[in-house]
């Protein structure tokens, strides 16, 4: 239920349940805000903009996520697309083009059908 609701939330509403996880993850790696924004090498304000869901570069992201241990966040994030080919993509599109260029297959009369 709450995958279905952030499907539909808006950027601030997003913002706000990342910067509530990356808290949370904080407070039970047992860190104070000072701590994580030492370790990880960011201001105090900008991890305190990323836990208060009010917006966040992905460079103070990465840097957190990376002093919490959880890179792997990225990952789900982000999955890499599936056997994706740029060269292939290329040849679909140069497929398609060369179809929609061409139209409808012409049907050719044989002499027999034609009347005499």
């Amino acid at each position: 239920m709450v995958v279905q609701h952030l499907e539909q939330a808006g950027v601030d509403e997003l913002e706000a349940a990342l910067g509530r996880n990356v808290r949370s993850r904080r407070i039970n790696a047992g860190l104070t805000q000072v701590e994580l924004a030492e370790r990880a090498n960011v201001s105090l304000g900008a991890l305190r903009h990323l836990e208060g869901g009010a917006g966040a570069n992905t460079t103070t992201l990465v840097k957190v996520l990376r002093a919490l241990g959880a890179t792997g966040w990225i990952d789900a994030l982000a999955p890499p697309a599936a056997g994706f080919s740029p060269l292939a993509k290329l040849a679909e599109r140069q497929r398609d083009t060369a179809r929609a260029r061409k139209g409808p297959p012409r049907v050719r009369k044989r002499n027999r059908d034609l009347p005499a």
